[in-house]
């Protein structure tokens, strides 16, 4: 224990990882990583929604029909629905710090590509290639589940994405503010103004991507490659990752929930501004106020969530997770739906700020069981659930919010029906050494029964499994107060075949 004093700032548990979260610290690897990824995956946020608030200019200076701009809204989330799970996929082989410094270098172009754009067409491209971007939302997961121990990676992993999803509501603010000091203040005309705006987030985007390469570290003791070449670190099988990953049909449950609360939280970016614009009739910079506060509710709301779900583990485990996931899900459900019948300004921007917190919380509880689904293909998982929430906003706007099948607040009501029906989903969820929202855990079975079972008999006899097995130990917190009398394994028992889980 003293050599681990001395080599954290912060304390940790057998596998480094701390043990407590230090808001204000930035001591190196835990709480640097932290920061560098909310303010990493905060840059691409804004990047990826600078356009939104600067449509009704845009859209004149482009000859934008509502269909152009529903086509784009779309593209903005969809490009980064199998970038995600490829992202979880670069995560597990190469590490976070690697991945995601690459990803964002990558999608930089395309932001500064917006200021040259001059046909619906090219807005469109520079508004999914920018999306992809939006996948250092897994890689911001994968490393703080990396970097924080099981008590509090909650807590870690709903700061670092909600922190980052604040930019989804900072743009609102950033974008026409800047439009309006090189429009009034240098004096650019309106169509040229908005394009110089974008070269701000683009920048932004830039340098954070230095900062994670040149700054960051993927684990406590390292990076991926040192510790592979020490043989620290199993280089794993890309193959092997994504078996044990796409069979866990708890990982699928996730992605189809994270669907409605990460995916609706993304429509919501793209049609509140104009939303409120046109049904309203407030002015541009009015309806970017009204708009920004349903992402800034970021700030605490998704923070929130995390902290929510470590604070009802310690007392009752997972299900203690699951049963609060559940419920403030379908809370958010209610409330999106009500939202849609509003028909007064007042009211509907109290009901969307209420909705903004139920629904970002959801994303932060969301987020403190995917640790806990898979150890060995967490990236993945993680890349998986993130992909889903793409995947919900695409469908979502497609459905309720391309044309004119529908009218907005039509599809706002119907988008809260669809959470509620697809929150159901979580009752399915069971952890056989934890439980489910109905069932406790199967008698004798264990962390390590669980954990091990993605291991064969010849990893396991080389030692690949040693990771896994820590995880199981540190996890173990998981059954809450009344599961511990719950039975332990001894060492010898790690190396026996797990039980069928």
């Amino acid at each position: 224990m003293e050599t681990k004093e001395q080599k954290f700032a912060l304390p940790v548990d057998s596998e480094h990882k701390a043990t407590e979260f230090r808001l204000f610290s930035v001591a190196t690897p835990h709480m640097r990583a932290f920061h560098l990824s909310w303010i990493s995956f905060f840059a691409c946020f804004v990047s990826t929604f600078a356009a939104p608030p600067l449509i009704p200019i845009i859209r004149d200076n482009l000859d934008l029909t509502a269909t152009d701009i529903g086509n784009a809204g779309i593209a903005a989330v969809s490009g980064a629905v199998f970038a995600r799970v490829a992202m979880g996929t670069a995560c597990d082989l190469f590490g976070p710090r690697l991945a995601s410094s690459a990803l964002i270098l990558l999608t930089a172009p395309a932001v500064y590509l917006s200021a040259i754009i001059n046909s619906p067409s090219g807005f469109l491209m520079v508004r999914f290639f920018t999306g992809f971007s939006l996948a250092t939302f897994v890689s911001t997961q994968f490393w703080m589940s990396s970097m924080f121990s099981p008590n509090v990676v909650g807590t870690a992993n709903g700061l670092s994405g909600g922190w980052g999803n604040l930019g989804g509501g900072a743009t609102q603010l950033i974008m026409p503010l800047v439009y309006s000091l090189i429009h009034s203040q240098i004096g650019s005309s309106k169509f040229t103004a908005w394009r110089i705006a974008f070269f701000i987030p683009a920048l932004f985007q830039t340098l954070s991507a230095f900062a994670i390469f040149f700054l960051g570290q993927d684990m406590p003791d390292g990076n991926y490659i040192r510790l592979e070449n020490s043989g620290e670190k199993h280089k794993d099988e890309f193959s092997q990752v994504f078996y044990h990953a796409i069979t866990n049909y708890r990982g699928w449950i996730l992605a189809l929930t994270y669907g409605y609360c990460f995916g609706v939280e993304l429509t919501i970016d793209n049609i509140i501004a104009q939303y409120f614009f046109d049904r309203f009739h407030v002015n541009l910079h009015t309806a970017g106020i009204i708009a920004a506060s349903f992402g800034l509710a970021n700030l605490f709301s998704r923070p929130g969530g995390g902290m929510l779900s470590d604070l009802v583990a310690k007392r009752y485990g997972m299900r203690g997770r699951l049963w609060t996931l559940w419920v403030v899900q379908m809370i958010g459900g209610l409330l999106c739906l009500l939202l849609g019948k509003i028909s007064s300004l007042t009211g509907s921007i109290a009901v969307m700020l209420v909705f903004s917190v139920f629904v970002q919380a959801a994303c932060g509880l969301t987020f403190g069981v995917v640790p806990f689904v898979s150890r060995r293909s967490l990236g993945v998982i993680s890349g998986m659930t993130g992909g889903g929430g793409n995947v919900g906003a695409v469908l979502t706007q497609v459905i309720f919010f391309r044309g004119s099948r529908y009218s907005t607040e039509e599809g706002i009501t119907l988008m809260g029906v669809m959470i509620m029906c697809c929150s159901l989903a979580i009752l399915f969820i069971y952890f056989p050494q934890w439980g489910g929202l109905f069932c406790g855990p199967k008698k004798g079975v264990t962390e390590e029964d669980y954990y091990l079972s993605e291991w064969t008999e010849a990893e396991k006899q080389q030692g690949f499994h040693k990771m896994s097995m820590k995880f199981s130990e540190n996890s173990r917190r998981e059954r809450g107060k009344k599961g511990v009398s719950a039975p332990v394994p001894v060492p010898s028992d790690y190396e026996s075949t797990p039980a069928n889980v």
